[in-house]
């Protein structure tokens, strides 16, 4: 295990220490409640200077700022990238969630 969310948005590391939190407004917010970024109802995915990063559709693809497609967060969890290996895994989480951490950086 890399990493877990709990299905109330917190994020562990591989030490089960929590990293972060995504608040049910989309806000990514570090231990010490320093806004990391962004991921808003409509997809778009956003850094803490509130500069566009890229976005997860709702078919669970994930692209970047250029349109690119980084990969995927499948139904089931299964996270793949854009050659479709899988990267990880991310059930009973929201789709958002789990694309902001296996392609966005922001932890």
């Amino acid at each position: 295990m890399i990493a877990k969310i709990d299905t109330d948005g917190t994020v562990r590391n591989s030490n089960n220490s929590v990293v972060a939190h995504i608040n049910s407004n989309g806000d990514i917010r570090d231990t010490n409640n320093h806004l990391l970024g962004k991921i808003g109802s409509n997809g778009d995915v956003r850094d803490n200077n509130n500069s566009y990063m890229g976005k997860v559709e709702s078919n669970g693809t994930v692209r970047n700022r250029n349109n690119s497609t980084l990969g995927k967060v499948e139904n089931d969890g299964t996270v793949r990238d854009s050659n479709n290996h899988v990267l990880g895994t991310a059930r009973d989480v929201p789709v958002k969630y789990a694309a902001v951490y296996f392609f966005f950086y922001l932890f």
